[in-house]
């Protein structure tokens, strides 16, 4: 199924059924009275967050989502069924705007599995002519009609929530990497933009602990212009809880041996100054394509600027357990900032 990350849809909630007009027909009742029952309720439509979706691609197919009408009372005081609330599964990280004349509104923010909101209530059911019996009324003749439903246009908008944000030039080697150390089966070739989706990987420690990684696709200078595949998939950046900054060897100068990572760094910047504060591991990659001096020399150029750099080969296996086991013990220290235990729930 193709990843989609937004998509555009109208809901409309159920109509409230019709009070009923009716009067009690007994043999031996000469003068019933009335006993018209009221009408069902509309249905809601319900947005829940469902954790083993990952695109909103159904719904580029199936723009108007409807919850059912409820259904009219009738004699004896018999209530109308209520309509069946119509249920939008989406996402983990889906957003929902409601769109208006005065512009986008975010109603909803659905960051926990099975976290659900009513985005809008079905008509109330109208009442029968039972309740407007009086002293002066003796047979109404007349019942109330169900309240129209609610009509919205709605967009929804996905934002990966993953724990690790795999951040790269074109052709760094993060699929392979997640390859590496999850489940995860990315396509991998040899040239730029291979990866046109974000792919989520989910890494298993000893202790069941699970650390979910997001390889995020086509961030090149200029992303946050538009340029490549940047700006649509910069924004899954945001919910991670730290960035790890993956650059291939190739594109690293000893004689300015941050260059390479400064570039993805000031995208982010521009994008959005709070993805630029997050933690980061920066790892250079694809130590397997330059000979031993090569690579020393390179080593020796982030040692002279005292910084924690880790050197691997995806492709090889060589250094991922290091790598790994540094992602492991950030995220670790990320959750005890956050207030979280590691369960996941909040002090």
């Amino acid at each position: 199924m193709r990843f989609v990350d937004e998509a555009k849809i109208i809901i409309r909630s159920g109509s409230g059924g019709q009070g009923s007009v009716s009067f009690r027909r007994e043999k031996y009742v000469p003068r019933g009275g009335p006993d018209g029952g009221d009408g069902g309720k509309g249905g809601d439509v319900v947005f829940r967050a469902v954790g083993n979706l990952l695109t909103l691609y159904d719904y580029r197919h199936a723009p108007i989502q409807e919850a059912e009408s409820g259904r009219p009372g009738s004699g004896r005081l018999c209530y109308g069924r209520a309509g069946v609330d119509k249920v939008i599964e989406v996402p983990v990280g889906t957003q929902v705007f409601e769109e208006t004349d005065d512009g986008e509104v975010l109603i909803a923010d659905l960051t926990r599995d099975g976290q659900e909101i009513v985005v809008a209530e079905g008509g109330r059911g109208g009442k029968g002519n039972a309740h407007f019996k009086s002293s002066t009324m003796q047979v109404p003749r007349f019942a109330q009609p169900g309240e129209p439903g609610v009509e919205k246009y709605i967009r929804l908008e996905l934002k990966v929530f993953a724990d690790v944000g795999l951040l790269g030039l074109p052709n760094a080697g993060k699929s392979t990497f997640i390859s590496r150390i999850s489940a995860a089966r990315p396509k991998i070739a040899a040239y730029p933009f291979t990866t046109l989706a974000p792919n989520l990987g989910v890494v298993i420690d000893e202790n069941d602990r699970k650390l979910v990684v997001a390889d995020i696709p086509g961030l090149i200078e200029g992303a946050h212009t538009g340029l490549g595949l940047g700006h649509t998939f910069l924004r899954h950046v945001e919910r991670s809880r730290f960035l790890v900054h993956i650059l291939s060897i190739e594109d690293v100068n000893p004689e300015d041996p941050l260059a390479g990572f400064h570039i993805l760094d000031d995208e982010l910047r521009l994008f959005d100054p709070e993805l630029a504060e997050k933690p980061q591991m920066r790892v250079i990659n694809k130590i397997d394509l330059v000979d031993a001096e090569r690579l020393a020399e390179v080593r020796a150029a982030f040692d002279r600027l005292g910084l924690q750099v880790y050197f691997m080969s995806a492709l090889n296996e060589i250094g991922v357990d290091e790598v790994l086991a540094a992602m492991w013990a950030l995220h670790l220290a990320t959750v005890k900032d956050g207030g979280e235990t590691e369960d996941g729930t909040v002090d």
